[in-house]
């Protein structure tokens, strides 16, 4: 479940000054190497976990895995920083570089989505005593968030969860997903007969599904409901006798509906086949007035900058965490999202040092 599809934004500045020197941090830039430097993706996070776990027992705090690979180190509960630890597949070299401008840059698989915020949050943690927990499955099904929801005796009093924002930049919105599979069966015959088959039934279902939630392009994204198939199959079965039609479809869902009536929207338009939905993730738009809106705002400009407010078209761990957690939230985290998942994924050096001072400084504001 990757939130890495675009962001908008609003209520800051243009990201045209000069970003403000802060000391190299050179803790938190070993564990970013040494964490970015050995590959966890979806499903092999182990070893990931455990650079982790001896990065907060060097700290002398406690820590484990839980029985589905998160990191688990719980300290006040005031603040709970979480990301995740794994990553998509893509074999990028780590390694340290200079850009034209002379500053350093971190290149790897995972260097900005996200590692980045998640090795800044495990610093921040252990400087502020805050709770930490590092997830696994993000980038499939956020099963590791999901368990952490279940498996807690209680909620934290704010979450703060790790997604590239830029340090300058707080995300308060995530759109929803509405997942499900479209199956049609009709009897075969010759393609002359005028009758749909399934064929024609999956593409009048689509269409008519892609017109209910059209909108002009002035409407922003985040407020459109916008339609995706992600794979299509079809054709006369092997025995001869039917045709069938299957596609995998995605719905993004804004703040506006639940997925429940996005379901019933599509499901109306219906006249052969049905849908089996799968997955449905909602929405989630935090009021930029909540205590953790309002603590990072205020450590952004203190660290010397301008702090811009987003709202990401995809989804993320933050949309989970909601649905169960009635408590102040936003996303923050070193990085520019359109390196998500890309072949030149890479972080700022410099960026990175700034968004932990920004982590720590909001994190003992809500403290």
């Amino acid at each position: 479940m990757s939130e890495s599809a675009g962001e908008q934004g609003g209520g800051g500045g243009d990201g045209e000054e000069p970003a403000p020197d802060v000391p190299v941090d050179e803790e938190a830039r070993d564990l970013l190497v040494d964490v970015v430097d050995t590959p966890s993706v979806t499903g092999e996070e182990a070893d990931a976990a455990q650079v982790l776990v001896d990065f907060f027992e060097s700290h002398d705090r406690e820590v484990w895995v839980d029985d589905v690979g998160n990191v688990r180190a719980p300290a006040d509960d005031s603040v709970l920083l979480t990301s995740h630890i794994d990553t998509v597949p893509g074999d990028i070299p780590v390694r340290v570089e200079e850009n034209e401008a002379g500053e350093e840059e971190l290149w790897g698989r995972g260097s900005v989505d996200a590692k980045g915020p998640l090795c800044s949050m495990a610093v921040a943690a252990v400087r502020t005593g805050a709770s930490f927990v590092g997830v696994v499955g993000e980038e499939v099904d956020s099963r590791g968030a999901r368990y952490l929801v279940e498996d807690r005796d209680a909620e934290p009093d704010a979450v703060v969860n790790g997604e590239p924002s830029g340090w300058d930049g707080i995300t308060l919105g995530y759109r929803g997903l509405l997942a499900g599979t479209y199956v049609a069966t009709s009897e075969s015959g010759h393609s002359s007969r005028p009758e749909n088959n399934a064929i024609q039934d999956a593409i009048g279902w689509w269409s008519a599904v892609e017109e209910e939630f059209g909108h002009d392009e002035w409407v922003p994204v985040f407020e459109r409901v916008t339609a995706k198939p992600i794979s299509f199959e079809g054709g006369i079965t092997d025995d001869g006798l039917s045709v069938e039609a299957t596609a995998d479809v995605q719905l993004r869902v804004p703040p506006e509906y639940t997925t429940e009536e996005v379901r019933e929207i599509a499901d109306g338009h219906l006249a052969n086949g049905t849908v089996h939905w799968h997955d449905a993730v909602e929405p989630v738009m935090m009021n930029p007035r909540t205590a953790a809106a309002r603590a990072f705002r205020a450590a952004v400009r203190q660290v010397g900058g301008d702090p811009r407010l987003l709202r990401k078209t995809g989804t993320s761990d933050m949309n989970v965490y909601a649905q169960e957690w009635d408590c102040p939230m936003v996303t923050y985290g070193p990085g520019d999202s359109d390196l998500d998942h890309a072949p030149d994924e890479h972080v700022s050096l410099a960026e990175y040092d700034r968004a932990v001072t920004v982590l720590e400084t909001a994190t003992e504001r809500l403290q």
